[in-house]
């Protein structure tokens, strides 16, 4: 059950913005859309709901062929966890069965699995690589699986990390590992081990389009059992409790050959789908600048049907990310009202955020109008209105003179931005703004923003404890403020709106760690290459 704090009872709406938003989130996450799985009759559901909508509103097709959609194809992933199995080996043959799908979870997406994996184990600390703190440094990878620990280095900043991170298979890939293993501290756990367990069950996704994926083929990851993790450095002199606490410390988490090899066979099962994103425009004013793009997206998949909880196997996603889609279609009617900007909006709903960010990365690299178009992306995921609206969080607003305009268009409106409370949690590279981003496009993202242990933060920790990916973020959760959301969209309409009438576009800030010159100077000084 919940927590008392976030036990209230919902907030019916009461103004006509408020009561299209709620009905919106009702059409797509009710229980007919199944969950909005990628490649299902319930996604295509919701899909063709925001088509209808798009349409309604007024807004053009910006999808392939004059239409709204963007197919993508994908291949989808299933691993059978019950035929698959996995040992710790010793150096003198001695087998330590571990349970697949109960202590160590086979992650089915970004790539095909390999059918078995046999490879000695390392343990690189938190797995970043980055000058003054560089955990690949000295060590030879080559053959191996690399496991890593959550967390990082205190004087390390949480953006510097985060975009560490997400070059971390690439850096692996490199050095010639096989595989990585993830694991988590006891302390630093969000959502319950039984939980991820079930969610294991589910499919995971990749592109059809080999040039499109950032892991290749044949590349083993995994998640650990915090609860279980010990077993794997047993013998070697540390144990998982003591670097745990070093990490939950941001304290320096030495690096260590681990005994064992792991020995793995993985059962899997594939199918071809495709998935459309969807795709309209709003056409600017400007003679000269509306060929130019500002970009408001969120996703409109969830998780689809899964393991049931408490009797229910329908995961309706209505704050993750329905309500997402439902803020996009509220501001794009406000726009659509008003005086057209100067510059072109385009509204983009993206499918299979839950599968690694594949719409957006899809169209972030291969976009419906020219690519030097875009210049900036707002993204709603989860923007989670559950206590009134006092501080925004936006993510990304150190980066680019994006922040700027949200600091200005936030104090309009008696708003303040605050930082967010949970660097660790690496948000702003784990939705799809993060697409945009790698593309070399300014972005931000929004959520209802909250102070450290305050209230608000003990609300959103039970919420993401209780109901994030759980059949109960659905329609019959309480405490969702339905009016109040609409103070956030008016903030991101009026963010959009300056942005798509400033003489300039948005530019990344010379200290952002996100700054294409600077990614492109990292990627050379480890590889010896540009990026691409």
């Amino acid at each position: 059950m919940l927590g008392t704090s976030i036990a209230a009872a919902a907030q019916p709406a009461t103004t006509p913005r408020g009561k299209a938003w709620w009905a919106d989130i009702t059409a797509l996450a009710s229980d007919a859309t199944e969950g909005r799985q990628p490649g299902t009759p319930g996604y295509d559901m919701a899909a063709a709901y925001v088509v209808k909508r798009f349409k309604a509103l007024g807004l053009a097709p910006a999808g392939d062929g004059g239409g709204y959609l963007q197919q993508v194809a994908f291949e989808e992933q299933s691993i059978d966890h019950g035929a698959s199995t996995a040992a710790l080996v010793a150096a003198d043959g001695t087998r330590t069965p571990i349970s697949v799908g109960a202590d160590l979870l086979i992650s089915p997406g970004g790539a095909a699995r390999p059918e078995s994996v046999a490879a000695p184990l390392v343990f690189i600390g938190y797995g970043l690589k980055l000058p003054g703190h560089d955990d690949f440094a000295g060590v030879d990878l080559k053959g191996k699986i690399a496991v890593v620990i959550s967390g990082g280095p205190a004087d390390v900043s949480g953006p510097v990390k985060s975009a560490n991170r997400s070059d971390r298979v690439t850096f692996l890939q490199q050095a010639g590992a096989v595989g990585l293993i993830s694991l988590t501290t006891p302390a630093q756990v969000e959502i319950p081990w039984v939980r991820q367990k079930l969610l294991a069950s589910q499919s995971g996704m990749y592109f059809a389009d080999a040039a499109l994926r950032d892991t290749p083929d044949g590349f083993f990851t995994a998640r650990f059992d915090p609860a279980q993790s010990e077993a794997l450095f047993a013998g070697s002199g540390r144990s998982f409790a003591e670097l745990a606490a070093l990490a939950d410390a941001s304290a320096p988490v030495p690096g260590l050959a681990l005994p064992r090899r792991l020995e793995a066979t993985v059962a899997k099962r594939l199918r071809s789908l495709t998935s459309p994103n969807l795709v309209a425009r709003l056409t600017g004013s400007d003679p000269r600048l509306r060929a130019e793009h500002v970009v408001l997206s969120a996703h409109l998949d969830h998780v689809g049907v899964g393991e049931p909880i408490a009797g229910d196997r329908i995961y309706n996603g209505a704050m993750d990310d329905a309500s997402g889609v439902a803020s996009v279609l509220d501001i794009a009617a406000r726009l659509k009202a008003g005086k057209r900007p100067r510059r072109s909006i385009l509204f983009v709903i993206v499918t299979a955020e839950e599968k690694g960010l594949l719409g957006s990365h899809y169209f972030a690299r291969r976009p419906t109008v020219p690519a030097a178009s875009l210049v900036a992306n707002l993204n709603f995921d989860m923007p989670l209105p559950l206590w009134p609206l006092k501080l925004v969080l936006v993510q990304g607003d150190g980066e680019s003179t994006l922040g700027a305009v949200a600091r200005a268009a936030a104090a309009k409106q008696g708003l303040a931005l605050t930082p967010d409370p949970l660097p660790e949690r690496n948000s702003f590279t784990r939705t799809d703004q993060f697409s945009f981003v790698k593309a070399g496009i300014p972005a931000l993202a929004f959520k209802f923003g909250f102070i450290w242990d305050s209230p608000e933060f003990r609300i959103e920790r039970d919420w993401r404890a209780n109901r994030y990916h759980s059949p109960s973020d659905d329609l019959d959760q309480p405490g969702v403020l339905k009016d109040e959301i609409i103070r956030l969209d008016d903030l991101v309409a009026a963010i959009a709106r300056d942005v798509a009438d400033a003489p300039a576009r948005p530019a990344w800030l010379p200290t952002s760690v996100f700054r294409p010159q600077l990614r492109v100077a990292r990627d050379e000084a480890y590889t010896g290459q540009v990026a691409q």
